[in-house]
């Protein structure tokens, strides 16, 4: 019988099903092969929205896609070209991320770890093996193949990675996520295969008690730790983890890459080649309460790779040596820049990005805003708040999406959703306690994502009068994530640092 003719239409080959995710960009749907019934999951990328180099950034993801071919590693399956939209057929993955599943684990274990580093470490192996450095390896990028048990973990999300042919190092640009960026990246110095690696120590390091061995709220602090390797290993969390685990992390969070552990290296250490004999099988429960606030932290990963970009890398003000140039706050101190495990960071162009406005990865890529959609979002900002400061919950429902969500001082580090956390506060005080109150908002950072969503950073400094009788004023940095639906502009998400004295601010 003779071979059928090739379908140049996503359509002929695919039936789409129900959507799994969404970018700027870009959605996600599940889909099925018409030929075989088999389900896959199809990146649908709007091709009319992208610059030259966002398409040239998409084509490079594509073709490093589909030169990876590993049990560890979500598989390209299909690319498609059209005039408006390119598809991308991947692997159907269910199992969900990585981290998520290990903390509703019943059981979990030095062993246990060190098998998911040696599953992480195979694909980084097959990565290099084919001239490929990810540039981008973090927990949100960790996933599962199912939600069976022992189900393999795949590696996805290659929009970051370049082709870096033997061992070549060269400056290809600064990238990757602030927690997870190697000294020399940061340093700005040539880099190649090792990045991955360093990536790959800071992972093993959470997966081992639950938490990044380089924090600070500030960037500059972070980067200054990142820098010089200074982590540790603090006790009580530590002294049940085995000498050969701290071993193979210190390997891989070596600051000179040279000397640095390479992936091939990492698979043959006793820690994982020998872990039935080196690992310990204890169970880990604090590591798995730590992992879950760590978790809980991660799942402001959509907004905050959104609103904390704002304040740093889609600026188009940059100094002379590319850093962008952070708006003095009212009191002059620096707005601080974000250290969000899932802010993915991209300024590999930054010649071009000073004259483009600052664009980002193809998957977040800003279009020159028009004044009055900014000064929309804006007017929208400040109606929610004044619903706030009158206490009125009517107003403030039709405002804000049901579902939304919030990560603020009051709910103690977790991230809350629904309007329930709120309600609460309009019910018990907001508009009762508060009779005088006036709110300002400071330099508020508009972005437009696409048509139907933008966010805004601002400084809001509210003016209150205590219980004293004493004129008052509270400061608070806040980001907010703003959806259209309907033609009707609604809050899906906020995030506010600081702590105010004497009554909640939503």
């Amino acid at each position: 019988m003779a071979a059928p003719a090739a379908c140049t239409r996503f359509s002929d080959n695919y039936d789409l099903k129900e959507e799994l995710g969404k970018g700027a960009f870009s959605v996600v749907r599940r889909c099925v092969q018409k030929s075989t019934g088999l389900e896959f999951a199809a990146k649908i990328i709007n091709t009319k929205k992208l610059s030259a180099r966002d398409f040239q950034k998409l084509e490079r993801e594509a073709r490093i896609c589909r030169k990876l071919q590993h049990p560890n590693i979500v598989r390209l399956h299909d690319s498609i070209q059209e005039e408006h939209f390119h598809y991308l057929v991947f692997d159907l993955v269910t199992g969900g991320e990585l981290f998520e599943d290990i903390v509703a684990r019943e059981f979990y274990s030095e062993a246990d770890a060190s098998h998911c580093i040696q599953q992480i470490l195979e694909s980084v192996h097959h990565c290099h093996s084919n001239g490929v450095v990810h540039r981008d390896l973090k927990p949100e990028n960790l996933l599962l193949a199912s939600k069976a048990k022992g189900a393999a973990v795949k590696l996805a999300d290659f929009g970051l990675a370049i082709e870096v042919p033997g061992e070549q190092q060269a400056w290809f640009g600064f990238a990757g996520t602030p927690g997870y960026l190697s000294p020399e990246v940061l340093k700005k110095e040539p880099y190649g295969k090792p990045v991955d690696i360093w990536a790959c120590g800071v992972i093993l390091y959470i997966l081992l008690v639950g938490y990044p061995p380089f924090w600070d709220e500030d960037q500059h602090r972070l980067y200054a730790q990142i820098k010089i390797g200074a982590y540790d290993y603090p006790s009580p969390e530590w002294d049940t983890v085995t000498a050969e685990a701290k071993s193979l992390i210190n390997e891989m969070l070596t600051v000179n890459p040279s000397k640095r552990i390479t992936a091939s290296e990492a698979l043959k250490h006793p820690w994982i080649c020998q872990r039935e004999r080196v690992a310990s099988m204890v169970h880990r429960q604090e590591t798995v309460d730590c992992l879950k606030k760590f978790n809980a932290r991660r799942k402001l990963k959509g907004a905050i790779l959104t609103t904390m970009l704002a304040t740093r890398n889609f600026s188009s003000k940059y100094d002379a040596h590319g850093r962008s140039i952070i708006t003095k706050k009212g009191d002059g101190s620096q707005v601080k820049e974000s250290t969000d495990s899932s802010t993915t960071l991209e300024d590999d162009d930054i010649k071009e990005d000073k004259v483009k406005g600052g664009v980002d990865r193809s998957s977040t890529v800003i279009a020159k805003e028009p004044e009055a959609r900014k000064q929309e979002i804006i007017k929208m900002t400040e109606q929610l708040i004044e619903a706030i400061n009158t206490g009125d919950y009517e107003a403030y429902t039709k405002i804000c999406d049901p579902h939304l969500t919030a990560f603020e001082p009051e709910a103690l580090g977790n991230l809350v959703e629904g309007m329930d956390f709120h309600k609460f506060y309009f019910d018990n005080v907001l508009g009762k306690n508060c009779k005088a109150l006036n709110t300002t908002i400071l330099n508020p950072h508009v972005h437009l994502m696409g048509d139907e969503a933008a966010c805004i950073a601002y400084v809001r400094l509210t003016q209150y009068m205590d219980k004293q009788g004493q004129a008052s004023t509270h400061q608070s940095e806040e980001t907010r994530v703003w959806h259209k639906r309907d033609n009707k502009w609604q809050n899906v998400h906020f995030h506010r640092s600081s702590v105010t004295p004497s009554f909640a601010m939503k």
